[in-house]
This record gives C-alpha cells, structure tokens and sequence, in this order.
C-alpha cells in the first residue's frame, strides 16, 4: 500500500511540475528535462513514470480538469436554484482570481500546443466541453420548466453560446483588454438577458 502511494505521489510532483512550466513558459518549453528540473527529481526518474512526453501531457491535463472540477464544486456549493448555479459554474471559470488565472493560463498553454501540432493531444485537448455543456443545459431546462427561460430558447444552444462567451472572456482578460470585473459584468449582462435581472430584495 506505501509503495502505491509514494509512486502515485512521485507521478503528481511530475505532472504538477509540467502544469507550472506551462503556465509560465507555455509547453513548448515543457521538455522532459525541463521538467525533472521543475520536479527536483531526475531526467531518468521522469522517464521511468512517463515513457512518452505525450503520456505526461495527458496525465497533466486529466489532473488539471480535477483541479477546475474541484474549483466548480465549492463555487456551486451554496447554490440552489439553476440560475445560481449556471452564475456559478461560468463566474468560477472566468480568470478573476490566482486560481483561475493559472488554470486558464495552463488550458490555453494546451490549447497552442494543439494548434501548433494538430496531432498532438488533437482528441484529447481539443474536445468540446461536452460534459460541462450538458450540465449547464441540464440547469437551463430546469429553469425552462420552472418558467425562468423562455420556451423558444434552445437550452443546447444557450450552454454552448454562454461556454463560448466565457471562454472569449477569459482571454480578454489574460490579454490586458478587460479586467475581470468587467468580464464579470458582461456575463452579469447575458444572464439578465436571458433569465431576467435578479428582483430586489
């Protein structure tokens, strides 16, 4: 049982050693050397847990999506009705905080790895979020039902639209052109649209 937990342990301190270069530096630079580095652990070590750079990018990017699933959980932990919940999930993913500065900073660091190599990690990093979509139109139809969303909205549509939206966000705000009060406020602005702003008292 020791001897699972400190080889399980050995491979996160690698993985989170490549999720900080690319944040940093972007995985051009995330070599396996660079890595070892990171890790404070050996070249060969790295190598022995990870045969392929492809296998370290993949474990990395698996433990990066339980670091924001986590993050989406205690955000929606106080949260009740759909509304709550949809403000919840997509202000948790916006870049507002050190948090999610470095996860979304990490997912784009992905992002231009796939479109500088289409081959690489292309199923993997490059899948619509379709889980998160569906659980997002899953809170919309609930609305819908309860007389929060009008019956014309495409709940599919509105999840996809509102992920776009906020993914669009999140780079502004990486690139300096809105702070993410003001990302926060654009997305303050579509969910008034689209639910109705928020009753008084």
């Amino acid at each position: 049982m020791t001897a699972k937990v400190d080889h399980e342990e050995r491979r996160r301190q690698i993985a989170e050693a490549l999720l900080r270069i690319a944040d940093t530096q972007g995985l051009q630079s995330a070599s396996m050397r660079a890595v070892a580095t990171e890790a404070g652990v050996s070249l060969r070590l790295v190598q022995y847990y990870f045969t392929t750079k492809e296998g370290l990018l993949l474990d990395a990017l698996a433990r990066l999506g339980t670091q924001l699933q986590a993050r989406m959980e205690r955000w929606i932990g106080q949260a009740r009705a759909p509304r709550e919940v949809v403000t919840a999930i997509l202000s948790c993913i916006l870049p507002t905080d050190a948090e999610s500065r470095r996860i979304t900073r990490t997912y784009a660091a992905y992002y231009a790895l796939v479109l500088g190599d289409p081959e690489v990690l292309a199923k993997q990093a490059a899948q619509p979020p379709v889980v998160l979509e569906g659980f997002l139109a899953k809170q919309l139809r609930a609305a819908q039902q309860a007389g929060g969303i009008g019956p014309e909205r495409d709940v599919e549509a509105v999840a996809a639209g509102l992920l776009a939206m906020v993914n669009g966000l999140g780079s502004s705000v990486l690139g300096g052109q809105r702070t993410g009060e003001q990302a926060l406020a654009v997305l303050a602005y579509h969910l008034d649209e689209l639910f109705g702003r928020p009753e008084a008292g």
